[in-house]
Formats: structure tokens, sequence, C-alpha cells
């Protein structure tokens, strides 16, 4: 960790970390990049001997609210003495003048991100059901947590959360306009057609999957990260959007986010909605509405990545085939609201 990353001032980084909090360091301090691209960057800071993790907005002009580390600071720090395992935080600097974004630092925590089949597979079948599991009964646990007893009362807009859900990705597909899609305006009007009324609030992760949860040597969840799209809402969007990525790798389509559901042992999709409800979870008896609402968000992000690329502004392989998996996942959205 010798050469300083892009996005990183460590003398600018140093001299506000002994201002704010003096004994979190006591030497010079080295960083690496962990993680980075077009979502918030994540480094490991050290001393030699305290590791921590720094997250930043990626470098550029960002959206005001598409990377806020106050949000991100927030909702850890308020979960911290929950079921829910958090790194403990240390510090936020909303002060652009430090290192040029807002960041904050907490603990780097020892796990794996599963992300893939082949990397379940070694540990075998019942060590990936295990996994599994409590992958679920973190995620209840989660959906468990009282927003106001955590100070978070304040944390979103609950009220008609799903209805501007709905308006929200439409918006995002106009802005992506450049072809005909097959069941676009379709899929728009059933969601619309058949929006639930506000149900229960709860803390949403908003991108919750196995590779944004550390497992440890265990085979227990150690932390939860990456909760930019956190807010509270309806927490059946969690559920849906897990089984829908779940879905999509068994299902061998263009946008595989994540192939841990092909590994042996890995719970089915009855199994998961059982498991979620048992631990705690809400009733998951009526999941079509938000299965057909994660397949919709999953399309125009799809979408927005092709415009992108269409308009010369991605470089890379692969982006032809994404193009390519946005009418399949608005006809499984369409399948999901009809098939009810």
């Amino acid at each position: 960790m010798n050469d300083v990353p892009a996005g990183l001032d460590l003398d600018a980084l140093d001299a506000h970390v002994r201002r704010s909090a003096p004994d979190l360091f006591a030497g010079p301090l080295r960083a690496r990049l962990i993680s980075g691209g077009r979502s918030n960057l994540t480094y490991e800071v050290t001393d030699g001997e305290r590791r921590v993790v720094l997250r930043r907005p990626p470098l550029g002009h960002v959206l005001a609210t598409a990377h806020d580390m106050a949000r991100e600071y927030r909702v850890i720090s308020a979960l911290a003495g929950t079921a829910v395992p958090v790194p403990r935080t240390y510090l936020l600097c909303e002060d652009d003048s430090v290192l040029g974004a807002p960041f904050y630092l907490m603990d780097l925590v020892a796990g794996m991100p599963y992300r893939t089949a082949e990397e379940l597979e070694p540990l075998g079948p019942a060590r990936t059901r295990i996994i599994s599991e409590r992958m679920i009964d973190t995620l209840a646990a989660l959906h468990s947590v009282d927003p106001t007893a955590v100070g978070l009362a304040d944390f979103g807009r609950p009220g008609g959360f799903l209805e501007r859900q709905v308006r929200r990705w439409t918006t995002q597909l106009e802005k992506s306009h450049s072809r005909e899609l097959a069941g676009a305006g379709e899929l728009h009007r059933l969601l619309v057609d058949n929006l639930p009324g506000d149900g229960e609030v709860g803390i949403v992760h908003g991108d919750y999957r196995l590779d944004n949860v550390l497992v440890d040597e265990d085979d227990k969840v150690a932390a939860v990260l990456d909760w930019e799209m956190a807010t509270l809402g309806d927490p059946l969007t969690d559920v849906a959007l897990l089984l829908v990525y779940q879905r999509l790798a068994r299902e061998s389509t263009e946008f595989p986010v994540s192939t841990v559901s092909r590994a042996p042992g890995f719970l089915g999709d009855d199994e998961l909605l059982a498991r979620y409800e048992a631990a705690g979870g809400r009733d998951v008896s009526e999941m079509g509405f938000h299965l057909a609402l994660a397949y919709y968000k999953l399309a125009v992000i799809l979408e927005g990545i092709y415009f992108r690329f269409r308009q010369g502004k991605t470089v890379g392989e692969g982006f032809e085939e994404l193009g390519r998996g946005v009418e399949p996942l608005l006809r499984d959205g369409i399948a999901a609201l009809n098939d009810r």
C-alpha cells in the first residue's frame, strides 16, 4: 500500500483525523482502493496497526442525493447494538475541502462477500445452506428493527413509497429512451393499476444480496455493507429484489448480478420466503407486485447502462448483451403480476 490511490489525500486525511478523532491512528497512513467504479469508492486505510475503511463518492460529478455519505453513516451508526451486524463507525466528514467530497470512516470487518457459485461450492451444500439461511435471517432482523427506536424516524418518507418507486423508475426509463422496448408500457400500466396501499414501515437496505454481506470463518454474517440506497419504506422490496437476483442467476440471463443461488445447498425461492417469514419477517403471501417492481427496476438500470454505451459514454465489453437482457426482464415483470 505504498502508492496513494486516486481520490485520497493522505496528508489532508491525517490532519483531519488528528483533529476529529485523535486516538484513531498512531502513525503515518497508507491506503489502497478496495472497490470502485460507478458506485461509491471504498478504501482500506491503516497506520500499520489499526485498519479502517473510508467510503467516499466516485470521482467526478455526482448527483446530490445519489451518494449521500451522511445517510450511509447515519444508518450504519443507528443499527449498532441491534441484531443487524454492522461495522463500527468512527467519523463523518461533510467538508468537501478535505478530500474533495464527503467521506466517513468505519471498521474494516473480516469476512467474505460471496458473489459466485464457484466461491461457495468448495464449502459444500451443508455450509452453503447455513450461509444462505443466515443471510435471510439477517434481512428479517433488519426489517424487524423499529426505525423510531434507533433514531431513524425521519430517515425517509414511507407514505406513498411504492408509488414513488414506480414513478422514479419510469422517469429514469424516459431519460434513457433511445429505442422501443416491448413490454415497457404494459408493465408500467400493470404496476400503476395494481399499486398496493402503504403497509408496515421498515428500514429498507435497497440492494440486499450475499455479496453485500460479509461472512466470517464460522459462516456467520459479520457485517452488512453498501447502505447507499437505504431508506424507510416497504421491506418486501428487499425480499423481491433478492428473489429476482436469484432467478436471473438460475436462468442464465445476460444479467446475473450474483450467481450464488446456483450453488448446491443454497435456499430455493420458496425456502427463502418461508425462512424469511419464520425468522420474523413480513407476510410474503402476496409478492406479485413487488417482484414486478424489482424486474422493472433492473430493466431500467440495464437500459440506462445500454443507453450510455450507445452514446459512447461507457467503454468495455458485454454492453450489447446487457441491452438484449432488458426486454426479458420486462416480460418476467409482466408475468409476475399476471400469474399471481
